[in-house]
C-alpha cells in the first residue's frame, strides 16, 4: 500500500509527460482545435510545474477543469456518446490528470489511459504510419510504465528492458492473431458519427459531379482476378443506376433489394474475381457487367444493381463471378419501361426536335433510333475534359451545340435524354471503368478519378444492352485511361500523370505493400483464419480443438522463452563466489560486507575489528583483487584463494 500511495519523482513526471504527449499527438486531428490547444497548455503547464518544482493546483480548481471540459466536448458534439467525443473526452481527461500527478497509483493510471488512446487511433485510420507510429507509442508508454516502479535506471536502460518484454510478448501475439478466434466487425461497439466522410459516387448525378472525382487518386477497390484479365475495354464497374431524371440532375429511385439472386440467368464465359472494397458509405457494391452470382448478406434490384445489406463503412471484400454475353431485361416490366422514358415537360428543345425527327422517321425501330443518335455525337465533334465549363438551364442542349466540351456524365445525360425523347427506353449507369494493373502484387487498381457513367438502353429480345457514348467521342478514355483522353495542358491527377516513370513506380511498390496490408492484416477475417487452419490439416476446428492448440504453442513459447532466460542468466564469477563466502564468515562476527566496497577497504575496515586476523584478511583480498582486476591472473591462485578462505576460522 506504501509503494502506491510514494509521491511521484521528478524522473517519473517527465516520463509521463512524454508518454502522455507519444498517446496525444496522433489524435490531434480528430478532436477540435480548441480543445487540441487546451490540452496542450496543460501538458505545457505540467512541463513547467516539474522543471520550476512548484505546487500542483489544488483539487477543486481540477474539479472546475473536468466540468469545463466536459461540457465544451458536449457542446462540440451535442453528445458524450460516439467515437470522436468519446476519444476527445478521454484527451480532456489525460490533459487533466497530468496535473494532479502525486502517488504512483495516479502514474500507472495515467500509463493505462495512454494504453487506451494508442487503441483509439486505430478507430480512426488503420494504415502501415499509423500502426508503426502506436508501436513506438506502446515502446514508451511500457517504458513510462517500468519508471513508475523504478525510476533510477537510465532512460537507454530503461528502453532496452521495454524492447526486450515486448520481443517476449511478440510470439504470444503472433499466435493470438493467428489462432484466438475472430469476429467480423470491430471489437468495440461505438456508433459511427453522422459526420464522418467518406469519398465516391453519390446517389445523383448532376454536370460536372463525377468531375470532380476525377481529380482524386484515392483508391476505390482493388481486385484480383484468377484468370486472365480482361481488356480495359470490358472492365465497365457497375454502380448506382439512376433512372430518374429532375431537368438537371439524375438520382436513383431503389435503395432495397428485391432479389436474393440475379434475376437472369447467366450464360457464355465466366470472369471470377475477388474485390476488395473501400469503404463509401452507400450501399452499392461494384462488379462487371453483368454479375453471375451475388456477394454474402447483398441483394440485386430490379435494375441489377447489387447492394449490400447495410452501408460499406468498413473494409469490405466479397468475390464475384461475371457473365459478359448475359442478356438482362429481355421481359422487362412495364413499369420500369415507362420510368426509362419520363422526361420534364419542358427544357432543351433543340434535341427534342430532332428527336422527334428520328422518331417520325424510324418508327419503333430502336436500333435505328440508337444508330442516329451515335451518329449525331460523331458529327458534333464533342471534347472529352475534366474541366467541363458551367451549364444553363437547357443543360443537353448547351452542351450537344454550344460548349461541345463535357465529362462522361455530360455524355451519357445526353446521349439518355435523346434517346428518351425519340422514344427508346434509356437510363444512366454509373460506376467505374478501367484500372490499373499493378505489376507488383498483381491487382488491379481502380481509383476515384476512374468515375464514369454510360448509357443503357432497351432494345426488344436484347433486354438492356450497353452503349457508354463517352467512347463514340473519346474512345482513348475507354481503351487506355484519362490521362490520354483529356486534350493536353489540361491539369491531371497527380497519380495519374505519365510523364513521371519513377513517381509511377514507387507508388506500385507502396500501393502494393498497403493492399498487403490491408488483405493479411486488416483482412484477416474469419473466412482468412478458416483457410489458414485447412492448410494446416484442420478441416473443420471446433473451440475445444482450437483452445488446445493455443494452449499447447503458448506453453512451447513459454518453455522457449524459459530455457532462453535460464541460458542468458548471470553466471557469478568464481572468484567472485569465493569472496562472498569470505565475507559470509565474517558476517557471522558482525563484520559485514558493503557491495560498493573494494577489497582492500573491507579489508582494512576488517582488520581494526578483527586485529587477530588482520594478516589473514589481507592476503585473502589481495588474491582476490588480482583475480577480479587482473586478467592475466592464472588459475592457480583461485585455487590459492579457496584453499585460504576455507583455512580461515574468525
Amino acid at each position: 500500500m506504501a509503494r502506491i500511495n510514494r509521491p511521484v519523482s521528478r524522473r517519473q513526471s517527465w516520463w509521463l509527460l512524454a508518454t502522455a504527449l507519444a498517446a496525444f499527438l496522433p489524435l490531434t486531428p480528430q478532436i477540435p482545435l480548441c480543445l487540441a490547444l487546451a490540452a496542450g497548455t496543460c501538458f505545457a503547464l505540467r512541463a513547467a510545474l516539474t522543471w520550476k518544482q512548484w505546487r500542483l493546483p489544488p483539487r477543486w480548481l481540477l474539479v472546475l477543469l473536468v466540468a469545463a471540459g466536459t461540457s465544451a466536448v458536449f457542446f462540440e458534439y451535442r453528445s458524450l456518446v460516439g467515437r470522436t467525443p468519446g476519444v476527445a473526452l478521454l484527451v480532456v481527461f489525460l490533459a487533466l490528470k497530468l496535473l494532479e500527478l502525486r502517488a504512483a497509483r495516479d502514474a500507472i493510471s495515467t500509463v493505462l489511459l495512454c494504453y487506451f488512446l494508442v487503441l483509439a487511433q486505430f478507430m480512426f485510420t488503420q494504415t502501415i504510419p499509423t500502426a508503426l507510429l502506436a508501436c513506438g507509442t506502446i515502446i514508451i508508454t511500457t517504458a513510462t510504465l517500468l519508471a513508475a516502479s523504478d525510476d533510477r535506471p537510465t532512460p537507454i536502460i530503461q528502453l532496452r528492458r521495454t524492447l526486450l518484454m515486448l520481443a517476449q510478448a511478440l510470439p504470444f501475439m503472433l499466435l493470438l492473431f493467428l489462432l484466438f478466434p475472430r469476429v467480423q466487425g470491430p471489437l468495440w461497439g461505438l456508433p459511427q458519427d453522422r459526420t464522418s466522410a467518406v469519398s465516391g459516387l453519390s446517389d445523383t448525378m448532376s454536370p460536372g459531379s463525377i468531375a470532380q472525382l476525377s481529380q482524386s487518386d484515392a483508391v476505390a477497390f482493388r481486385v484480383q482476378f484468377k484468370g486472365e484479365v480482361p481488356a480495359q475495354s470490358q472492365l465497365y464497374w457497375r454502380g448506382p443506376v439512376m433512372p430518374a431524371f429532375d431537368g438537371r440532375s439524375w438520382r436513383v429511385t431503389q435503395t432495397l433489394g428485391a432479389y436474393p439472386v440475379p434475376p437472369y440467368v447467366p450464360r457464355g464465359s465466366s470472369v471470377d474475381y475477388e474485390v476488395t472494397l473501400e469503404p463509401h458509405g452507400k450501399f452499392w457494391l461494384f462488379a462487371l457487367e453483368m454479375p453471375g452470382t451475388l456477394p454474402p448478406d447483398s441483394a440485386m434490384t430490379s435494375d441489377y444493381q447489387p447492394i449490400a445489406r447495410q452501408a460499406v463503412r468498413t473494409r469490405l471484400r466479397y468475390t464475384q463471378q461475371a457473365s459478359p454475353d448475359t442478356l438482362a431485361g429481355i421481359n422487362e416490366s412495364a413499369a420500369n419501361l415507362r420510368a426509362a422514358l419520363e422526361l420534364p415537360k419542358e427544357g432543351n428543345p433543340q434535341i427534342r426536335a430532332i428527336a422527334a425527327e428520328w422518331r417520325q422517321r424510324h418508327g419503333t425501330d430502336a436500333t435505328a433510333i440508337l444508330a442516329a443518335a451515335e451518329d449525331l455525337f460523331v458529327r458534333q465533334l464533342l471534347i472529352y475534359t475534366l474541366n467541363p465549363p458551367l451549364l444553363g438551364r437547357d443543360v443537353v442542349d448547351e452542351f450537344l451545340f454550344d460548349t461541345r466540351r463535357g465529362f462522361c456524365e455530360h455524355f451519357s445525360a445526353a446521349f439518355v435524354f435523346a434517346l428518351r425523347a425519340a422514344g427508346v427506353p434509356a437510363r444512366v449507369v454509373a460506376g467505374y471503368q478501367g484500372g490499373e494493373i499493378n505489376p507488383v502484387d498483381g491487382y488491379l487498381v481502380v481509383r476515384q478519378y476512374d468515375a464514369h457513367a454510360w448509357t443503357e438502353v432497351w432494345i426488344a429480345e436484347r433486354g438492356w444492352v450497353r452503349i457508354d457514348p463517352t467512347a463514340i467521342s473519346a474512345p482513348r478514355r475507354i481503351n487506355n485511361n484519362v490521362a490520354a483522353a483529356v486534350p493536353a495542358g489540361e491539369p491531371l491527377p497527380f497519380l495519374a500523370r505519365s510523364d513521371l516513370a519513377w513517381l509511377k513506380e514507387l507508388r506500385n511498390r507502396m500501393d502494393a505493400v498497403t493492399n498487403g496490408w490491408n488483405q493479411w492484416v486488416l483482412g484477416y477475417n474469419p473466412q482468412r483464419q478458416k483457410d489458414l487452419l485447412q492448410s494446416l490439416g484442420l478441416d473443420a476446428p471446433d473451440w475445444r480443438s482450437m483452445t488446445a492448440i493455443l494452449t499447447a504453442l503458448c506453453g512451447a513459447v513459454l518453455l522457449g522463452l524459459t530455457a532462453w532466460v535460464l541460458h542468458q542468466r548471470v553466471r557469478v564469477d568464481p572468484a567472485l563466489a569465493a569472496w562472498q563466502r569470505f565475507t559470509r564468515k565474517l558476517a557471522k562476527r558482525g563484520i559485514t560486507w558493503q557491495a560498493w566496497e573494494g577489497p582492500q577497504d573491507f579489508a582494512r575496515r576488517a582488520s581494526h575489528a578483527a586485529p587477530q586476523h588482520a594478516r589473514a584478511i589481507h592476503e585473502i583480498a589481495d588474491l582476490y583483487a588480482q583475480l577480479r582486476y587482473n586478467p592475466n591472473t592464472d588459475r592457480a591462485s583461485l585455487s590459492q584463494l579457496n584453499t585460504k578462505i576455507t583455512a580461515f576460522r574468525p
